[in-house]
């Protein structure tokens, strides 16, 4: 191709409505050609069913019938590492610039570094842009310059530098939507081109209706009510813009759901500038904790037959539809790491294998919060009891009855760990190691 084109690579922001970096692609005064990649190095690490792969993979060809349908332009897919792409790219078009939105992951930031490296060789720039958070990397800062590792402190300083006008801007491509590159039969790739299969798990439906964020805060906490709103794989993987859910919250006067957004961006920055809390803990003596690791405990917790019935519906929930309730998350967790003193790697790891809505930057914080090894810590001695947190939010069995049927009839299995004596356990094994690291 001899005409110059800009590419704009889609990533964690799969649509055309409110697309920052999209929006100045077309701006740039060159065609523009979206482009998709099927990464490898993701994908290489997945089960050829995984549920969120075919989610992906449906969202993007609904974004090429939108392209085709309205600006009788295409996505180019492709499939590889992104470095190798790029490579076959830059030789198929004639490539001006590459513009794309910033991602914040360890993984994201290397991938995008060694793309830039390429890029410069060849001289093309690489333009990347803000768009799946309000605020970033140093935005929100203490005024010493350090940044928050408290969420409380951090959510009124992003409250105080929030400007409506500014910061929900509305990037709209209808006004130059004319300049995406005009050929609807860019290369197409099947599921089964890219060694997957397509899974029979659906995505929840997103719920932002008013009333719902109205009613949040008193309802969130109640798994069989369902007043949650499935939003978190539309932010994920950016079907939705932040900007706008952030508008909707702001139309409520309940602040809880506006609250729950700015705890994703305060996850997010932490792992931005403490990248070592994927796999570390944020406090570093709780890394000494002699976690007891037992295989079949862990086998028995994920397939939900621990004999703890809220423990067992919300894993059988997350197995049967890659969705776990909120409140139900914290208990599991906490089940995990208190009652069967399993490292919280183990289940934040499983939670990435089954989360359709599975963030790093959350998860992470999630588990090192039940932990008591990250930011923003519960005390080491805070154990969540599952039968209470059962009686307080499950109170007529309707969740548990769901998900752990036998639970009200014959064949539920015992209790695999006594309560009592497993929250004593949990808080002398954290006492012992945390006094020894501070001598």
């Amino acid at each position: 191709m001899d005409t110059p084109i800009s590419i704009f690579w889609f990533r964690r922001d799969l649509r055309l409505d409110d697309n920052r970096g999209l929006y100045e692609a077309l701006s740039s005064g060159h065609p523009v050609v979206p482009m998709f990649v099927f990464d490898t190095s993701i994908l290489g690490v997945l089960p050829n069913n995984d549920h969120r792969v075919t989610f992906i993979y449906d969202t993007v060809q609904g974004l090429r019938d939108d392209l085709q349908n309205h600006y009788h332009s295409s996505i180019d897919l492709r499939y590889g590492t992104p470095l190798e792409v790029f490579k076959k790219i830059t030789n198929d078009y004639e490539v001006a610039a590459v513009y794309t939105n910033h991602d914040y992951e360890p993984y994201a930031k290397d991938r995008d570094q060694s793309i830039k490296n390429f890029l410069d060789v060849k001289g093309i720039p690489f333009y990347t842009f803000k768009d799946q958070v309000i605020f970033e990397k140093e935005e929100v800062i203490k005024d010493d310059g350090d940044p928050y590792v408290v969420y409380t402190p951090y959510m009124k300083k992003w409250r105080q530098l929030f400007d409506r006008e500014k910061d929900l801007y509305n990037y709209d491509i209808k006004s130059v939507g004319k300049n995406f590159y005009q050929h609807t039969r860019l290369p197409q790739l099947d599921l089964v081109d890219i060694g997957f299969e397509r899974s029979s798990i659906p995505v929840p439906a997103c719920d932002m209706a008013s009333s719902l964020i109205d009613h949040y805060g008193e309802n969130r906490d109640y798994p069989s009510l369902d007043a949650t709103s499935h939003l978190g794989p539309y932010l994920r993987f950016g079907l939705v813009s932040i900007r706008r859910m952030m508008e909707k919250a702001l139309a409520s006067s309940e602040p809880t759901f506006m609250n729950e957004l700015i705890w994703r961006e305060f996850f997010m920055q932490i792992l931005w500038h403490y990248p070592h809390t994927v796999d570390h803990a944020f406090r570093e003596a709780y890394d000494a904790i002699p976690w007891i690791n037992n295989e079949d405990q862990f086998q028995k917790w994920k397939e939900g037959r621990t004999g703890y019935p809220m423990v067992d519906a919300g894993m059988r929930q997350l197995n049967q539809t890659g969705y776990m309730h909120n409140r139900v998350r914290m208990i599991v967790a906490s089940f995990l790491c208190k009652h069967l003193l399993i490292d919280w790697r183990w289940g934040e790891r499983y939670f990435a294998e089954k989360l359709f809505d599975y963030d790093l930057a959350s998860n992470v914080g999630n588990w090192q919060w039940a932990a008591g090894s990250g930011v923003d810590a519960a005390p080491y001695f805070r154990v969540f009891n599952p039968s209470t947190q059962m009686e307080k939010f499950d109170p007529d069995g309707l969740y548990v009855k769901r998900w752990v049927p036998e639970y009200f009839g014959v064949g539920y299995v015992s209790e695999m760990v006594d309560h009592k004596e497993a929250r004593e356990r949990a808080i002398e094994t954290y006492k012992i190691t945390l006094e020894s690291y501070k001598s």
